[in-house]
């Protein structure tokens, strides 16, 4: 047996580099700018028109040591938290840009979340359980040290996808790569775990990549949005956990050929909602550009305005932001780890202008990319965020292929042999022995 475990381990030890998407996360008031491709954590301030230096007063160590999977600015913009394969969750003032607080993770990260009021920083590792750091200490850039992590709640083994605060505060939303969201009723006594399902919004028949919210000043619960690999949008009320409408939109962009396998499907891979707007802008996999969708909070429903493409370059975005104060959708796509190029890691940055309300009775002139000398920040933000203003088709194109590939790693359901499941099930953390 300890022969068999030894190959084992010796063959994850030396398993295919696993690549990472690119990550984009914008101020609420778009003050800023963060890009994450690999380790690299990137952040283009606006208002000042330069970069940012990051900085971690409290270690001397890389900010992040292996890839970071999600990024996240809080409601008010005075927080930022980054996460990912190296189990930190490093929690970031916005004001000083220092690190006040690096949480360990037992396990990779895959998901985080801030409450509306930032007194709370929840994460999902990849065991499918929710943890919660609690912030009521924080004053200021005053960094904690040793802060701990509370577990929440637990999806029982299931990779968690997204997590969401709905806009109320009342509950927090989670996604998993067995088809379901779970709306949990976010507890007063937080440490002491969240026990009360609100609901299950069940009805996706693959993966839930994305969560997102749709509301306005006269509907403050707000309605759930829901990308999946299904190829489909869907809209929920979270109180009942009842499906409100469902949008093809695989089929809707021409992606989806319906003589193909369900395999074969172009997964949704993100939402951004635009604030105010009623508006939603969706990446789907093989999609070069974006859908827009509007929802009608009266009829409660989804409807497709149209499709914007990125021209002259094979551009599909792995990650969507955007802000509350200005019209604008920001778009990244890329990877880190780029097997067979001089190039570690690329990221390209888009930005698409012109949606308003009445988008779907004029949409002819107004949507459009911009160009990079139009971007916010110009040349400055793109050196920055892209690492270089300028890209190697042939770097590009290898890239745009591997995010292909790291897309499909993410969130389809790893499968193992009998003797390799029971190896890693003797590594879990619930099976080891608490010191």
């Amino acid at each position: 047996m300890e022969i068999e475990d030894t190959q084992i381990e010796a063959a994850e030890n030396n398993k295919e580099i696993e690549v990472a998407p690119a990550l984009i996360s914008v101020h609420p008031t778009q003050n800023s700018v963060a890009v994450a491709v690999g380790s690299d954590l990137r952040v283009f301030d606006l208002q000042g028109g330069c970069g940012v230096c990051l900085v971690d007063n409290n270690s001397s160590e890389p900010l992040h040591k292996d890839s970071i999977r999600a990024i996240r600015y809080s409601a008010n913009g005075k927080l930022f938290v980054s996460a990912g394969d190296d189990k930190l969750v490093n929690i970031w003032s916005t004001d000083s840009w220092g690190c006040v607080s690096s949480v360990c993770s037992e396990k990779r990260v895959s998901a985080v979340a801030i409450s509306n009021d930032g007194l709370y920083v929840c994460f999902a590792d990849k065991f499918g359980v929710v943890w919660v750091v609690d912030l009521h200490e924080l004053e200021g850039n005053q960094s904690l040290v040793n802060k701990k992590a509370s577990p929440l709640l637990a999806h029982y083994c299931s990779i968690i996808t997204s997590l969401e605060f709905s806009p109320d505060g009342r509950f927090i939303v989670s996604a998993d790569r067995d088809f379901k969201i779970r709306v949990t009723v976010f507890p007063k006594k937080t440490l002491d775990g969240a026990h009360e399902i609100q609901s299950f919004c069940l009805g996706h028949t693959e993966f839930v990549s994305c969560l997102a919210f749709i509301w306005a000043a006269d509907y403050p619960q707000g309605l759930l949005v829901s990308g999946s690999g299904d190829s489909t949008v869907r809209l929920w009320d979270i109180t009942a956990g009842r499906l409100l409408d469902t949008c093809e939109v695989g089929a809707k962009t021409g992606c989806l050929d319906s003589s193909k396998n369900d395999e074969d499907c172009s997964a949704v891979t993100d939402l951004c909602t635009i604030p105010n707007d009623n508006l939603v802008a969706v990446a789907i996999q093989s999609l070069q550009g974006i859908m827009l969708l509007s929802c009608d909070l009266d009829s409660q429903s989804l409807h497709v305005i149209k499709v914007v493409f990125v021209m002259g370059e094979n551009f599909i975005p792995t990650s969507l932001g955007s802000s509350s104060s200005a019209e604008l959708i920001w778009m990244v796509t890329g990877v880190s780890k780029l097997q067979g190029s001089d190039h570690n890691s690329l990221a390209r940055v888009r930005v698409l202008s012109g949606f308003t309300k009445s988008i779907p009775d004029s949409t002819d002139g107004e949507l459009h990319v911009l160009g990079d000398n139009e971007v916010p920040g110009a040349e400055k933000l793109l050196e920055k965020l892209q690492g270089s203003v300028f890209i190697d088709e042939k770097v590009f194109q290898a890239a745009a292929e591997a995010v292909k590939t790291a897309m499909c790693n993410l969130l389809i359901k790893k499968q193992y042999t009998t003797e390799k499941r029971e190896f890693r099930k003797r590594g879990r953390n619930d099976r080891k022995v608490k010191q």
